[in-house]
């Protein structure tokens, strides 16, 4: 059999609430494969349903699909192409299918993506925060300390936040939020495209007391974005060991350029501060202006 002969992976994008969201291809692919790989099969059967479709389907979700990798590339190998779906929006974010897409590329399998609706990307597009450098970290871990842990370790990311959430966590969740990232500016998207879809703003806190006065806004699944960390100038109080840090960098004879970019990764601030501070020091000590 030759390679045109051998099945396709189709990784398709379904509504995240909004049936009218499907794409007129995403609908033709679904009803011309021999197979259908549903994170929920319950789930997407409703959607066949609603497009009139009868499509055999098989899970894969979680637990299952390394077990799965085999079957489904058998029935490449045998010509038949092949539907990978999510519950909702763009398979592998969030959801299952990152195992199976890396397996079947690693043996030459064909894979297309058919894109559509994606909740962050959604959420993103009508929240009002930065979009030119953005963080997604999917869920939070469950537990509250993990929870704070990972909140601490973003907590001086400049890019905007994004991170998915469940309604029975969504309350301890902002809980963790406020006593980790203090007043920072919060957009909450809650339902997306659905019936009650709402954005709310305000700090954790601010949100928090939204849920209290109104539990409705504590339901639905949520996409929490989250304004990036102020950039900061270099402190007084970190003044003298940022100066040694800067020292020992052009002493092994880093230049000022580079060793400015190193400072700001590892101790903050912008990187035209510390290429001044550095350049002061190498003046200091006698060793001449880099110019570029």
């Amino acid at each position: 059999m030759s390679d045109t002969d051998l099945g396709t992976l189709y990784v398709v994008a379904t509504p995240i609430g909004n049936l009218e969201d499907l794409s007129p291809r995403a609908a033709r692919l679904l009803g011309e494969v021999a197979l259908i790989a549903a994170e929920d099969t319950r789930h997407t059967a409703r959607l066949l349903r609603h497009l009139g479709l009868k499509v055999p389907m098989l899970s894969l979700h979680e637990h299952n699909e390394p077990a799965r990798v085999e079957r489904l590339d058998e029935r490449l190998a045998r010509g038949d192409s092949i539907a990978l779906v999510s519950d909702a929006g763009t398979p592998l974010i969030s959801d299952p299918g990152f195992v199976l897409v890396r397996a079947l590329r690693e043996r030459g399998r064909r894979i297309v993506p058919v894109p559509g609706p994606c909740a962050l990307v959604a959420a993103l597009s009508a929240a009002g925060l930065p979009t030119d450098r953005f963080l997604f970290q999917g869920f939070l871990p469950a537990r509250t300390g993990a929870r704070r842990q990972r909140l601490e370790q973003l907590a001086g990311r400049q890019e905007t936040l994004v991170f998915y959430e469940s309604p029975h966590r969504i309350r301890d969740t902002l809980a963790d939020i406020a006593a980790v990232l203090g007043e920072r500016h919060l957009v909450l998207a809650r339902e997306l495209t659905k019936s009650f879809e709402t954005f709310l703003d305000g700090s954790a806190a601010a949100l928090l007391g939204r849920m209290e006065a109104d539990p409705d806004q504590a339901r639905g699944e949520f996409v929490i974005m989250a304004a990036g960390a102020e950039e900061r100038e270099p402190t007084d109080a970190a003044s003298l060991e940022a100066d040694a840090v800067l020292a020992a960098l052009l002493a092994e004879g880093v230049g000022v350029k580079q060793a400015s970019a190193v400072a700001a990764r590892l101790l903050g601030g912008t990187k035209k501060a510390w290429y001044a501070r550095a350049q002061s020091l190498k003046e200091a000590h006698g060793e001449g202006v880099e110019r570029h």
